[in-house]
């Protein structure tokens, strides 16, 4: 069983500016409402530990190997619950620049694993709003930071 959920959002700020917030992992705690703590310096084909909490959902500390931290374009991460296979999850935020000051957000996630199916209401309800709720915090987070 698959699922997959997207969000897209447009930001008025650089891509730079943009990119410069997503990957300030220690600052996240300040702003996010969903995404709290990275235990370590997300890299490439390591693991670091986060800490999620879905505002009206569950929460919970994850050790994704991450995939891709590609600046200015993608981070891309996949978990997975106790064993592969089970109920996995391949996150990504993509970043395309539309104007020199605006800047496209694309964060989604797809899931897959038998326990998919009895996930789906989660996943298409907190999780899915989980994420329009982070791309929010993050358009205001990095505006904000641009007017300073």
């Amino acid at each position: 069983m698959k699922a997959h959920i997207e969000h897209t959002i447009t930001i008025n700020a650089s891509i730079e500016s943009v990119w410069g917030v997503l990957t300030d992992f220690d600052q996240y705690n300040a702003w996010s409402p969903t995404i709290k703590q990275f235990f370590s310096a997300p890299r490439v084909a390591q693991r670091s530990k986060v800490r999620l909490e879905q505002p009206d959902g569950p929460s919970m500390t994850m050790n994704p190997m991450f995939l891709d931290i590609t600046p200015l374009k993608e981070l891309r991460w996949k978990g997975s619950l106790f064993v592969s296979g089970l109920f996995d999850g391949e996150h990504y935020f993509m970043l395309e620049k539309k104007t020199d000051q605006e800047t496209v957000l694309i964060q989604g996630e797809y899931f897959s694993g038998v326990l998919v199916y009895f996930f789906r209401k989660m996943i298409y309800g907190v999780t899915s709003n989980g994420f329009k709720s982070f791309n929010e915090a993050l358009k205001k987070q990095v505006e904000n930071r641009n007017i300073l």
